[in-house]
């Protein structure tokens, strides 16, 4: 059973840090490409960054020097570093696979940054 884990969101203020987790089981972690995908309530659920099976990265441009993405395959773990966040980064916070298809969607994270 597929089951995707995130953590690590909360209330931050403009300019703060946070760094968001995913925990994964049920998939062949270390052999797929996985993302971070964000969703506000304005908004469809948009792609945020993403990490290829080989290590590959792609970060979305508006978030580009600010954010980044790891992978630790040995503990099935995805993380998404976040730096000098500002409101627009408002969101809850996914992982999944790259193109997740039928994968089942977790619960998320919530991140909300003040002014």
């Amino acid at each position: 059973q597929v089951q995707l884990v995130e953590s690590g969101g909360g209330l931050v203020q403009a300019g703060g840090s946070l760094n968001l987790s995913c925990l994964a089981s049920g998939i062949p972690f270390r052999t797929v490409n996985l993302a971070w995908f964000r969703q506000s309530l304005e908004d469809r659920r948009e792609i945020v960054a993403d990490i290829r099976a080989g290590g590959r990265v792609n970060i979305a441009d508006p978030v580009k020097v600010r954010f980044a993405i790891s992978r630790d395959n040995a503990k099935n773990a995805l993380f998404l570093p976040m730096t000098d966040v500002d409101e627009r980064d408002t969101g809850t916070y996914y992982c999944n696979l790259l193109y997740p298809l039928t994968n089942p969607w977790g619960q998320g994270t919530q991140v909300t940054v003040s002014s």
